[in-house]
């Protein structure tokens, strides 16, 4: 029986894509999770080339309560290119760590994200009656299906209302360039800024700005 995680119940799993195209989508999810009081784990917090990334995701998967899996991306990304079945694989894996994993994991609880409500149902019909909640392509409302999850599944008493959410994460993004200019970046960095990089500028900010959510 794996052991109960330290953090196991703030942390969330994040799977999701992280291409450009999806790239205001991915910022507007972590953030959320964030400002919510939650730590998103996504799979490339670690850098090893050793590691095999199946073994990685699982760990991962296994000592978070909670995981957000979107599967708004699984077409593929050019006409000669094949459909992307990480996002599924990833869902497939956090189902059968609930089901065949401890006794603890038997309370895991996930949110799946989709484009549109009944897209999937196309490609991965054995998820059919499954809560959906769809986002359209929008990051605000993206912003607003995760903290709505949030609120029910968290254990927390409150939350900040998504509206709030929404206006600071406009404003973080805002200052990004800016800090990150300060910081010495150079334009071409600026665009290619890793994901967790990204994380820890917004912890970093979060705590400190008038306007974050405290």
């Amino acid at each position: 029986m794996p052991p109960r995680a330290k953090d196991f119940d703030r942390n969330v799993f994040i799977n999701c894509p992280f291409d450009n195209d999806y790239l205001p989508l991915a910022r507007a999810l972590v953030f959320a999770v964030l400002a919510c009081g939650f730590e998103p784990r996504i799979a490339t917090e670690r850098s090893d080339s050793g590691e095999v990334r199946v073994e990685k995701i699982r760990e991962l998967i296994q000592s978070s309560r909670l995981s957000i899996h979107d599967l708004s991306r699984m077409e593929p990304l050019g006409p000669a290119d094949l459909p992307r079945f990480n996002m599924p694989f990833e869902l497939g894996l956090d189902h059968g760590c609930r089901h065949w994993g401890g006794a603890h994991l038997k309370g895991k609880q996930c949110l799946i994200l989709e484009k549109e409500r009944f897209r999937f149902q196309r490609v991965l019909s054995d998820i059919s009656g499954s809560d959906i909640r769809p986002h359209g392509n929008d990051p605000e409302e993206l912003v607003q299906q995760v903290r709505s999850w949030l609120r029910v599944v968290g254990k927390k008493s409150s939350l900040p209302p998504a509206g709030r959410v929404w206006e600071n994460l406009s404003f973080f993004r805002s200052h990004l360039e800016i800090m990150l200019d300060r910081e010495g970046y150079s334009a071409k960095e600026i665009a290619a800024l890793e994901m967790t990089e990204y994380i820890d500028f917004v912890k970093s900010w979060m705590p400190t700005s008038p306007d974050s959510p405290g």
